[in-house]
Order: C-alpha cells, then sequence, then structure tokens
C-alpha cells in the first residue's frame, strides 16, 4: 500500500524469507511460548559471552564482542518468530502476548547487564554509564507504549524501537569482532593537543550505545508527549459531552441503538390494520462499490452514508470509512458531517483486528460491534450477528415518534436491514430501547 511505512514494508519482506523456517518450527510442535523462552535463553547466552570476556578477555581482544553480536542478532530473530508462529500456527492468546512481552524486557535486561559488565571490567568506564543511561532508555520505550494502551491509546512511533536497538547493538558488536580480527593492535587514533586517544576499535562498539543512550530516552519523551495529546484530546471530548448539542446527540443515536431483536416485519401491525412505515416512503440512496449501508431516521429524509475511504484505489486503514450526509430534503446535494455529529453521534470509530478486518463502532454507542471484511469474493463488506447470524447490513433506520423532547427524543426503535451471509435471504430485525444488553 502506498501509505505503508518503510518499516512494516522491511517488516513484511523478513516475514517472507522467515515463514518456511517458521512453518518448520509449527509442524516439530514449538508454540510461541516456547519460541519466545528460547529467545530469553539465548540472550542469557549473549551475556554469558561478554562476562567471560571481561573475565578471560584482554582489553584490546574484542574477538568475545563479535561473538556476542552475532548471537544477539540470532536471538533477535526469535523475537520475530514468535509472533509469526502464533499467527501462521493459529495459536495466539492473550497470556502469549503478555508472556511475549515480559520475556522481552527481561531478555533485553539481561543483555545490557553483560554489556555493563564487560565495558567495566574493561574500564570503560563513561562508555558503560552510555549503556545504562541506554538501558533506562530501552526500558521508558517500551513503558511508556504499554502505559499508554493501558489507557486506551496507540503509541508506538520514534526512532529506537525494539527492532532498531536490537539491530544497532548486533551490527556494531559483530563489526568491531571484526575490525579487531583485522586491525593489528588497539587501532587508537591521537590528535595532536588532546592527551587522550579520540578514537579506538571498540568505539565502533561504544558510540552507537551513546547514541542509543540519545535517542532512546528522545523516543521515551516523544511518547510522552503524544501521550499527554491525545489523552488530553479525550479529556476534552469527554468534556464536551455535558454541553447541550452533544448531549442531544448522544440520546438521539445512543437511546436508538440500546436493545434487542423482537420483530421481523418491515410495516407496523397495531392489532387491527397494517399500515406503512415512513421508511418504505423514503429516497433509497445509489449503492457504488465503496457503499457500505446507510443510516435514515424520522422525521426527515435526510440521509448518512457510510462508505470505503479509499486513497489511490486502496483501502485507508488508518480510518477505512468515510460518512456524509446526502440532504434529500434541502435539495439532494452531500455535505460532511460536523465535528458533533461525527464525535458523538454517527461517526464510527475504527480498530484494526486483523489483515483485512476492522471493528467498527458508532460514536455515541459502543455496545453493538460491526466490522468491516472481505468477503469469501474479494469484497468489503460491512457485518453485524443478529441472533447468532452473520448478516451484511445495508440500512439502519431510527423510528422517532412524537412524545419526547429535545433532550430525550422517543425513540421507538432501530431497525436492521441486510443479507444473511448464509443464506442469502434478507433480514430486517427491530431494536427495543429499553432493552440493556447483559454484563459479559
Amino acid at each position: 500500500m502506498s501509505d505503508v511505512s518503510f518499516r512494516e514494508k522491511a517488516q513484511k519482506g523478513i516475514y517472507k524469507v522467515i515463514n518456511p523456517f517458521v512453518r518448520f518450527l509449527i509442524r516439530l510442535g514449538l508454540t510461541p511460548n516456547a519460541v519466545t523462552t528460547i529467545g530469553l535463553l539465548l540472550n542469557v547466552g549473549v551475556a554469558v559471552i561478554f562476562i567471560i570476556g571481561a573475565e578471560k578477555g584482554n582489553r584490546g581482544e574484542l574477538g568475545y564482542v563479535g561473538w556476542a553480536g552475532g548471537l544477539i542478532l540470532f536471538a533477535g530473530l526469535f523475537d520475530m518468530l514468535d509472533g509469526q508462529v502464533a499467527r501462521l500456527g493459529k495459536m495466539s492468546s492473550t497470556f502469549g502476548a503478555l508472556y511475549d512481552s515480559v520475556l522481552d524486557r527481561y531478555s533485553e535486561l539481561i543483555l545490557f547487564l553483560g554489556i555493563c559488565y564487560y565495558l567495566i571490567s574493561h574500564h570503560y568506564f563513561l562508555s558503560s554509564l552510555f549503556a545504562f543511561i541506554a538501558m533506562i532508555g530501552s526500558m521508558m520505550v517500551s513503558y511508556t507504549r504499554a502505559r499508554s494502551e493501558g489507557l486506551g491509546i496507540e503509541n508506538k512511533g520514534g526512532l529506537m524501537q525494539r527492532p532498531e536497538r536490537v539491530i544497532l547493538i548486533a551490527l556494531s558488536a559483530i563489526t568491531t569482532g571484526v575490525a579487531g580480527a583485522f586491525v593489528e593492535g588497539d587501532g587508537k587514533v591521537f590528535i595532536p593537543g588532546i592527551r587522550f586517544h579520540v578514537f579506538e576499535l571498540m568505539s565502533i562498539f561504544t558510540i552507537p550505545i551513546a547514541i542509543m543512550a540519545v535517542l532512546t530516552n528522545i523516543t521515551a519523551f516523544k511518547r510522552l508527549v503524544d501521550a499527554k495529546k491525545a489523552l488530553d484530546k479525550i479529556d476534552a471530548e469527554k468534556a464536551k459531552k455535558i454541553s447541550s448539542a452533544n448531549m442531544a446527540a448522544v440520546l438521539l443515536l445512543g437511546a436508538a441503538l440500546l436493545g434487542l431483536p423482537t420483530a421481523t416485519h418491515a410495516r407496523i401491525d397495531d392489532g387491527r390494520a397494517t399500515f406503512t412505515e415512513a421508511v418504505d416512503t423514503f429516497p433509497v440512496p445509489k449503492f457504488t462499490a465503496k457503499t457500505q449501508f446507510y443510516v435514515q431516521r424520522t422525521p426527515n429524509t435526510n440521509t448518512i452514508m457510510y462508505e470505503l475511504n479509499l486513497k489511490n484505489g486502496e483501502l485507508n486503514e488508518d480510518n477505512p470509512i468515510h460518512v456524509y450526509w446526502i440532504r434529500y430534503a434541502d435539495g439532494g446535494g452531500t455535505q460532511e458531517l460536523s465535528y458533533i455529529q461525527r464525535k458523538f453521534a454517527y461517526g464510527v470509530k475504527t480498530s484494526k483486528i486483523a489483515d483485512e478486518k476492522f471493528k467498527l463502532l458508532f460514536a455515541a454507542y459502543d455496545k453493538i460491534p460491526f466490522y468491516l471484511m472481505k468477503s469469501s469474493a474479494g469484497i468489503y463488506h460491512t457485518y453485524v450477528e443478529l441472533d447468532g447470524k452473520m448478516v451484511v447490513l445495508r440500512r439502519l433506520y431510527i423510528r422517532i415518534d412524537p412524545g419526547g423532547t429535545f433532550w430525550s427524543p422517543n425513540v421507538k426503535y432501530v431497525e436492521f436491514k441486510g443479507t444473511e451471509v448464509a443464506s442469502g435471504k434478507e433480514v430486517i430485525k427491530r431494536i427495543n430501547p429499553k432493552w440493556k444488553p447483559p454484563k459479559q
């Protein structure tokens, strides 16, 4: 896709290379948690190599650093393998995600333990200090993301995420070991007038660590700032809900969407006669390849349209649904939703839950989930579960009767209309606004 980042493209390319090995691991019976555990043990091995190098190696003997770098790179591979084993082997679990996150932190702390031990033992005091600061930054990068997600916001940007940290340390360590094997001595470089050397072969390893010490903490601070902006925005939106316009918008759609399917007729039967429902006289908007469904409600024919938000022919995964008005009562022109309508009534909140699958929740009432995903024919549809059956949604109709107030409209029901996936039959279900969904 055109708006996929370079990092995501590179990750997908790596997955294509390692997927055959992933399938081999699955055939061997390895679980994602087992792969994660192997990654931890390999990082313990990295720390052991650094400690042995500190105890038995000389200051200019850099072979231990090179071998440790190679093992870091191999251990980093298992950070990618566990997730792929879970996805391809259909073994994903909530605990597995937690286990992976916890062991990743242990792996990184153990890695920095070995690095700091090695640097201190060989009297690289300043470099050991930078390594410790890099460790602090690495932990805070992970913590700010985890804490932000716990507060309901996504926060995973920045230059020094875990893959970048692993690759930087591994490649600099390997390069240091290779340089030590081909360059005689310690490679010290002096500048006239300066009493101490400004570079040596070990600097190939320690300079990137110093850079990491700076960038990890910048990344953690940036995530903190991003989280503040997102949380301030959420707090501001919550505060706006107490305004009269917001309250009216929430009551209009929120009260309408409370409920349980109770009837299956497209016409009203009062016990004496059957009469035509207002929606039967409303105009039916023209469906295109992008159209998903539409919402109509009394007392007028103005219609809210929900369609795919395409960019250069591809679905915009950050905002997959475009919502707008067709103003039939005002000549049939189109109009974007207002901020209040989008944020508190007819807009939808979207979250990606799998490749080409999104969960949709109405802004005003999020207890009834809708799912945007591709059909077996490769076409996007919006699905909703009614009476245990998956239905391709085509229309929502909100029936508002006289007798209510501006603050509390008399919503009689919401009607779902669509096509049952299994049978292909048209389905019409109504929701009673007095019903409340049970606690899950």
